[in-house]
């Protein structure tokens, strides 16, 4: 399985994207860099986009690749929960900003919305998909991907502390989870349910005493601002649990 970063943050610039993932070309976590990142030919081979939340800088590029896909008669499957598909189609594919590509065209409409609920896997071509609830906002689910070659990664996409509940039911061998502040903003992350580096440590803790592992790590959703802070607190985690933590960044690659 191969992940490429095509966003990293949850602040938008010349120098920073929105937080997509991509899953060896065919499969995409999120859709905050999904356009700007991807030439049109490599949009036309995904096959599904996996929505974590409803937050813009997670489904901000659905319109635009929704338009792509029209002008080229391809649809493509939106999976996420009904919340997404509510926010999605009352605010911005609406008949007003943009068409309901759910809809149109009438015959062939460029989205397909397939609902997921928490615990309930899906299977997308040959990869087994399971939507798992974390610490969010309402109806937040992260993923796990397990390929046909039967390699296993989860993205949390955002989420506050407290996952037991989701530890106990994935088995990574890549965990891709948030760490949007650092530790001197604890205050502000856990009233929005993110992670700091010194959160992350204590799930992490959790979850190594319920698997009794610790997977690779790769860490996205940093506020660019803070960035260098939260590396600099990620590298003790790392070094105190004695893990690899690598700070996401545009164009990175992961092989599992």
């Amino acid at each position: 399985m191969d992940i490429r970063i095509l966003g990293a943050y949850n602040c938008e610039s010349a120098d920073t994207k929105l937080v997509s993932l991509l899953v060896d070309n065919v499969l995409a976590l999120d859709a905050g860099a999904l356009t700007s990142s991807l030439s049109l030919q490599s949009q036309l081979q995904l096959k599904a986009v996996l929505i974590t939340h409803r937050h813009y800088d997670h489904i901000k590029d659905i319109p635009l690749i929704a338009i792509n896909r029209f002008f080229q008669n391809v649809p493509i499957s939106i999976l996420s929960t009904r919340s997404v598909y509510d926010i999605l189609t009352t605010h911005i594919l609406n008949g007003k900003i943009y068409p309901d590509f759910f809809k149109f065209p009438a015959k062939n409409p460029s989205l397909k919305f397939t609902a997921v609920e928490p615990a309930q896997p899906v299977q997308i071509e040959d990869y087994n998909i399971l939507p798992v609830s974390v610490n969010h906002a309402s109806t937040a689910i992260g993923y796990q991907v397990t390929a046909p070659d039967g390699k296993v990664m989860f993205y949390t996409g955002d989420t506050g502390a407290g996952l037991n509940d989701c530890w106990e039911q994935i088995s990574p061998q890549l965990l891709i989870i948030e760490v949007t502040a650092p530790s001197s903003e604890q205050d502000f992350a856990t009233q929005s349910d993110h992670l700091t580096p010194a959160i992350l440590a204590q799930e992490l803790i959790s979850f190594r005493d319920l698997k009794n592992y610790l997977p690779e790590i790769v860490v996205v959703h940093m506020n660019p601002p803070y960035e260098m802070e939260i590396a600099a607190e990620i590298a003790a985690v790392a070094k105190q649990l004695s893990v690899s933590i690598t700070l996401a960044h545009e164009g990175m690659q992961v092989h599992v």
